[in-house]
């Protein structure tokens, strides 16, 4: 049986740190394949249907891509709570937050089934993050429990497509490898923890099916 090819946590810390400088522009060159990437996070943010005032948790934060969405979101009388493992990448974040001037962000640099979600928080995201954690199920169930009742966990993520699309893979998988994108990783089927851990899932494909984003709501 082949070796599955995972990153290990220390491995991904040093793919982000090595690429945080370069990051975002990475990110705006995903549209030159026509990924409307700032689309879909949009779509993220508003399937968590935050109010104002409220706190919601980014997991795996980045450089702070999706705070702007978040402010809107909540407003400054909310909280947004952002978790990295990479701390070159939440350097990048700190800078965001300093020359906006945000004054209702929290950063942490840690791995997410290291982190303590508090309780009762009205949204947790993540974008592209969860399918390189190894424990992503019980990260799910945890951050579901940590949720109010009624309020959302929203997921982007990539996968490996059922139909003919599946094709395409190779060319996926090469657009991704500076960030260690897998047909093992493709292989992990987050969703399905959200459809395990909360109700009144929905799940929508994009990009052929390589793309997926999924929300579920807490009991």
């Amino acid at each position: 049986m082949a070796k599955k090819s995972f990153l290990t946590r220390d491995a991904v810390r040093d793919v982000y740190d090595r690429n945080a400088r370069f990051y975002d522009l990475a990110v705006w060159g995903y549209y030159l394949a026509g990924m409307p990437i700032r689309k879909w996070r949009r779509m993220v943010v508003e399937a968590l249907e935050l109010r104002p005032g409220d706190t919601v948790v980014e997991v795996g934060c980045g450089t702070g891509l999706n705070f702007d969405l978040l402010q809107k979101a909540v407003g400054p009388k909310g909280r947004i709570i952002g978790i990295d493992i990479s701390e070159g990448m939440l350097e990048r974040a700190r800078t965001l937050v300093r020359e906006r001037g945000w004054q209702n962000v929290e950063l942490s640099c840690c791995s997410v089934s290291d982190f303590e979600f508090p309780d009762g928080i009205g949204g947790i995201m993540a974008t592209g993050v969860l399918t390189y954690e190894p424990e992503f199920d019980r990260v799910v169930e945890r951050g579901a429990k940590a949720l109010a009742s009624g309020r959302k966990w929203s997921v982007l993520d990539y996968k490996m497509p059922s139909g003919w699309q599946r094709m395409f893979a190779p060319l996926f998988i090469a657009l991704g490898s500076s960030f260690g994108v897998s047909k093992d990783l493709m292989d992990r089927h987050i969703w399905e923890a959200v459809e395990r851990h909360l109700e009144n899932t929905k799940m929508q494909e994009l990009y052929g099916g390589f793309v997926y984003i999924v929300s579920g709501e807490a009991p």
